[in-house]
């Protein structure tokens, strides 16, 4: 998951933009991390951040508005999922978590990423990588 917020943002950045993220490139290693939450708290983090921007469509805000739903509901913050969420996690049973890691948190956070990106420098865009990072390797809260 973090390795598609990294790869959006590479391609959302300039040449030189690129250049300055290599530095981060050793802090990946050891970043997967299974379950809902981590993938969940990367894509409320981004799709956040791509709201808070200042050029979004119609269709942009509602999809990011039902992705972040969605990801607060994994969160534990909403009591009941909405939009496509309400089927696949039923669907799905246990391998639901699987489903949501590699197709549908991915695109959640590629889209807010390039959201993000049309108003965003390169400086805001690495800054944005390295919450992510940090938000990965924060140790998951027990309960």
């Amino acid at each position: 998951m973090l390795s598609s917020v990294a790869r959006a943002v590479h391609d959302h950045s300039s040449s030189a933009g690129r250049r300055d993220l290599l530095p981060l490139a050793p802090q990946f290693l050891d970043t997967a991390r299974p379950g809902f939450e981590p993938s969940a708290r990367l894509v409320a983090l981004c799709v956040s951040t791509a709201l808070t921007s200042g050029e979004i469509t119609g269709d942009e805000r509602r999809r990011l508005a039902a992705a972040h739903q969605t990801a607060m509901h994994l969160l534990g913050a909403e009591e009941h999922p909405t939009g496509a969420a309400r089927w696949w996690l039923r669907a799905l049973g246990h391998r639901s978590e699987a489903f949501y890691r590699t197709f549908v948190a991915t695109e959640h956070a590629a889209e807010a990423v390039a959201v993000a990106a049309r108003t965003a420098n390169d400086v805001r865009l690495k800054s944005l990588l390295k919450l992510c990072l940090a938000a990965q390797l924060k140790p998951a809260c027990s309960s």
